[in-house]
């Protein structure tokens, strides 16, 4: 089988027994950077050396057919430098192979960075969005803030400390004054730090100079606040800009919190 094996992501206390003692019965792991993860090997005091395969971006998709057939006959174990493989890491190409193929996945579950900001954001935390990496180009950052505009759902994004500013500057220009952030650095670190406030109020801040990985929550976007007349009329100029009725009435539906049901037949009946 295949495991994926999550990795403190800063605290080496996070490593989980389950952890160390999949370590110490492997014979092969694929990790995105081999010195990484036998320095980690190392701390643990894991004995066993097995053998590393280095997985990354640049050849995870040419590994992959190799690793999954290794599966077939014994355990393959994945990690990535920090947190869950496949999130935003190398992982997912081989993950989804070796479901076509029939391959046993299964995890060894540990930190995630995603899932530690959400927890001590102050944000709500019963839906969210995970986008991984902004773009970085400003234009098409700022193309990408404007789609999650009226996102309803709380959104968690990774960010690198260099473009952090950037990044604050934008979402104020596009998005409204109020919306509220948390900005966490160095999750479970020695100088683990969570900003909260607007991007204007955190702007200052970023522009001092950051350091450390960043993973930025922001608050859901509020419903907009229109009657039903509105919606429909909402809904018909979606389609008539040549959208597909069902996609305009749920988009429709998610920014206004009004029924995508009723939307889709209200139009039909209009």
């Amino acid at each position: 089988m295949i495991i994926l094996a999550g990795t403190p992501i800063g605290n080496l206390g996070d490593a989980s027994a389950r952890l160390i003692d999949t370590f110490k019965n492997a014979s092969l792991v694929a990790c995105e950077d081999t010195r990484s993860t036998a320095k980690l090997l190392g701390m643990l005091g894991v004995e066993n050396r097995p053998k590393l395969v280095a997985l990354h971006e640049h050849n995870e998709d040419e590994l992959a057919k190799t690793i999954v057939e290794q599966a077939r006959d014994s355990d393959v174990v994945l990690v990535s430098d920090a947190g869950m493989p496949g999130i935003s890491d190398p992982g997912y190409p081989i993950v989804a192979l070796a479901a076509k193929e029939g391959v046993t996945v299964t995890s060894v579950p540990g930190p995630s960075a995603v899932i530690t900001a959400l927890a001590i954001s102050g944000l709500p935390t019963d839906r969210f969005t995970f986008d991984g990496f902004l773009p970085r180009k400003a234009g098409e950052r700022e193309t990408f803030l404007r789609s999650l505009a009226n996102e309803p759902r709380t959104v968690v994004l990774f960010e690198s400390p260099h473009r952090l500013a950037r990044t604050l500057a934008d979402m104020a220009a596009v998005w409204p004054a109020d919306r509220r952030l948390a900005v966490c650095r160095e999750l479970t670190k020695l100088y683990e730090e969570v900003k909260r406030g607007t991007a204007a109020e955190l702007l200052p801040w970023a522009e001092e100079g950051v350091r450390g990985e960043i993973v930025i929550v922001v608050e859901g976007a509020a419903p907009a606040v229109v009657d039903a007349a509105g919606a429909q009329a909402m809904v018909a100029g979606l389609v008539a800009g040549g959208m597909r009725l069902k996609e305009a009435a749920a988009q429709v539906a998610t920014e206004t919190g009004m029924s995508k049901r009723d939307l889709y037949q209200g139009h039909l009946a209009s």
